[in-house]
């Protein structure tokens, strides 16, 4: 007998409690979180170091969590903007959680923050799953990814609320067919907002920083309306696209779109920090 969906949803119920609970406490202290999605190589890190030091010019108190597999190179660089930067180390896993996330502010995020800026793992697949306690959902995809990627990941761009095309200034020299890729993120996420950005030229420079500050003052943010039926209703992030055929019920052990591989227990670690490594660093 095949128990997944039961365990799946009970995991996600839990995540959805823990998110709401870091969402209410961000409210309470004024802050919000931004959740970044994207595949490998999008440019997300280069995107978010010119957020960020544009966000210390304009005196905006800012933190930002970036999670990799392996490395601290992303916080590293992250942190040359001078702002309070985190970085976890997953060892293995492919996306982050929200009771994770709590533990790992927990006593570190600054009382100030206004807003957190959380680069999740990088792929389009487990971490469109989680709500991770944000207000503000955003998607990226680089003009070297194909105009089909919405169509490939319709939950990750199905359940974003911004969506930001990066590296627009390749946009020729790759043939990308922005027609066809606003067709596509239309079909599975009709309305939402995309904005054309560039780290190297510095195109569409700050509209990450005002769009997160924007849904912080009140205005309302982009409320997907799901076309696909590989997704689900808002606020319950659907089920991730890779398969569970068989049967368990304290073990799976999957192959990321990424390539990493990995197998760990049912709980998903909820209420602990997986025993992954995180680290501070010192923006100095």
């Amino acid at each position: 007998m095949c128990r997944t969906t039961d365990l799946r949803r009970a995991v996600l119920a839990q995540n959805d409690d823990s998110a709401r609970a870091l969402r209410d406490g961000l409210a309470a202290r004024g802050a919000i979180a931004v959740n970044l999605l994207s595949s490998p190589g999008s440019g997300k890190t280069a995107l978010l170091e010119t957020e960020l030091a544009l966000a210390r010019e304009r005196g905006v108190p800012v933190a930002a969590l970036t999670a990799d597999l392996a490395t601290e190179n992303d916080a590293r660089r992250l942190a040359r903007s001078g702002v309070p930067v985190q970085q976890v180390l997953t060892d293995g896993l492919c996306h982050l959680e929200a009771v994770m996330l709590r533990g790992y502010l927990a006593g570190w995020l600054p009382a100030d923050a206004a807003l957190l800026f959380v680069e999740n793992v990088g792929n389009l697949v487990c971490p469109a799953a989680y709500d991770l306690g944000e207000s503000l959902r955003v998607v990226l995809a680089s003009v070297t990814e194909g105009e089909d990627k919405p169509l490939k990941y319709p939950t990750a761009f199905g359940t974003a609320q911004l969506v930001l095309i990066t590296k627009a200034d390749l946009a020729a020299a790759a043939e990308f067919d922005e027609a066809a890729f606003l067709a596509n993120v239309a079909r599975v996420n009709p309305g939402v907002e995309v904005v054309h950005t560039s780290a190297r030229t510095g195109l569409g420079a700050g509209a990450l920083l005002d769009r997160a500050l924007a849904v912080r003052a009140g205005t309302p943010a982009h409320r997907p309306v799901m076309t696909s039926p590989a997704v689900a209703a808002p606020h319950h992030p659907p089920v991730p696209d890779h398969h569970h055929d068989h049967d368990h019920d304290a073990h799976h052990d999957h192959e990321h779109e990424h390539g990493a591989h990995h197998g760990h227990g049912a709980h998903h670690g909820h209420g602990a920090h997986h025993g992954h490594d995180h680290a501070a660093v010192d923006p100095r």
